[in-house]
């Protein structure tokens, strides 16, 4: 079957290909969310045929998913035992996921039509306003999908790519709540600030209920967030688009086999081009 990006997004509710009068006030109301806490959400993106098509593909390939299961600190690096016992550095929580890789996504279906629909990429540039922008290059992770089941979940984390978009899917019966510290490391780390999130004794934590259609565009890059656990038998799916601000980034051999459970030679060829110096 061939399926059309004009046939899953609602169009109607966000004619994102279309120069005009509607698609600037979206712009508008997406950039003042991103200004405020560098998260936006557009409620019901997807048609509902959009929604029942991605759910389809999702099912049909839950069995390529990688699941891991280890402990991990928010920003996935080894511990140092020459750091203070409190520093977050030190703090490490079960992580229970799974990911199934960009490359059990082929180009005609769900997905890539939605990715590769005319204007998508260039929409996602204009509401986060920036220069300097181009698709994550990393052929195990430039679109893939997050599934999670009961007990699952992803703890306290920084995300690799500055920009991320996700697009949920299907929820879990409960659980599986968005919860971030917006912008908590813009400028330096603020170990302090990331040391209470993890605590919970942070004021800064916003709490974010998706839902089936919805399209996030989130700044993980540099707000400290997580999924929280989730119950009942239904696995929850989220699509993860990437979108980076250098051509040709991929992820470090390290974090790709954390996540994915395998490497390509474009990993290492790249290893250690990254052009920011924050720690992970």
């Amino acid at each position: 079957m061939q399926y059309s990006g004009a046939n899953l997004i609602n169009l109607e509710r966000y004619p994102i290909h279309k120069e005009g009068p509607e698609r600037t006030a979206i712009l508008a109301d997406v950039q003042e969310e991103l200004a405020r806490d560098g998260c936006a959400v557009l409620k019901g993106f997807l048609t509902p045929d959009g929604i029942a098509a991605l759910t389809q593909e999702a099912d049909s390939v839950a069995g390529k998913s990688h699941k891991s299961f280890s402990q991990t600190n928010a920003y996935f690096t080894q511990d140092d035992p020459n750091l203070p016992i409190d520093d977050p550095r030190r703090q490490f929580f079960d992580r229970s996921n799974a990911f199934i890789p960009a490359d059990n996504f082929a180009k005609h279906n769900p997905l890539r039509s939605v990715h590769n629909f005319e204007g998508f990429d260039m929409f996602i540039q204009d509401c986060l306003q920036e220069e300097k922008f181009y698709r994550y290059a990393d052929p195990l992770a430039d679109v893939i999908i997050n599934m999670a089941d009961e007990g699952n979940g992803f703890p306290w984390h920084f995300d690799t790519n500055n920009f991320t978009v996700t697009l949920a899917i299907q929820n879990a019966e409960a659980g599986g709540a968005f919860e971030y510290a917006p912008g908590i490391r813009t400028g330096d780390e603020n170990f302090e600030e990331v040391k209470r999130v993890l605590e919970g004794t942070s004021e800064k934590v916003t709490v974010l209920e998706l839902e089936p259609g919805d399209l996030q565009l989130f700044r993980g890059r540099y707000s400290l967030h997580r999924v929280a656990p989730l119950k009942g038998d239904r696995p929850r799916y989220v699509a993860i688009f990437s979108y980076v601000e250098e051509p040709g980034m991929v992820g470090s051999v390290t974090r790709t086999e954390q996540l994915y459970g395998r490497t390509l030679p474009i990993h290492r060829e790249r290893a250690g081009q990254r052009t920011d110096t924050y720690i992970d």
